[in-house]
């Protein structure tokens, strides 16, 4: 019986903590969940850069261009591929969605990106999956695709 009364007190010391706190393992149990399945779900970019989608990527970067992205986002990834993954690092990729890795929300919403990818190119947003092509016509790119 003793045994039972100082589990009942534990259990309400408990239960007092996490009202007190707003906290409990439930919700810290889910927001690391939530977290960890946007890490995993983020496709890897997979294709091979060439020597120009690098120089494009690296000619974004010089003047300022953001990809704005969502982890889930299919649009995001095809765009990605088309520069592929060597270039990709030279990127500045902005993730919009809470849940995604990094997330830059804030900025996403003063920004008004509406769309996923939309690109920031001299202070002007170009949504949708471009090619790479107009990319280099919107930075003003004069180098070889």
């Amino acid at each position: 019986m003793k045994f039972h009364r100082t589990t009942s007190i534990l259990a309400s010391v408990g239960l007092a903590i996490a009202s007190i706190t707003g906290f409990s393992a439930v919700t810290l149990s889910s927001q690391l969940t939530e977290t960890a399945i946007a890490q995993e779900a983020a496709p890897t970019v997979t294709t091979t850069s060439s020597a120009n989608e690098i120089a494009l990527a690296k000619h974004l970067r010089k003047i300022g261009a953001k990809l704005y992205t969502a982890y889930w986002c299919p649009h995001c990834h095809s765009q990605k591929q088309r520069f592929g993954k060597e270039a990709v690092k030279h990127l500045e990729v902005i993730e919009c969605d809470q849940r995604g890795v990094n997330p830059q929300t804030q900025l996403c919403r003063a920004k008004r990106v509406r769309a996923f990818p939309t690109w920031e190119i001299n202070g002007k947003l170009y949504p949708g999956d471009r090619s790479l092509e107009s990319i280099a016509n919107f930075s003003k790119y004069r180098g070889n695709l």
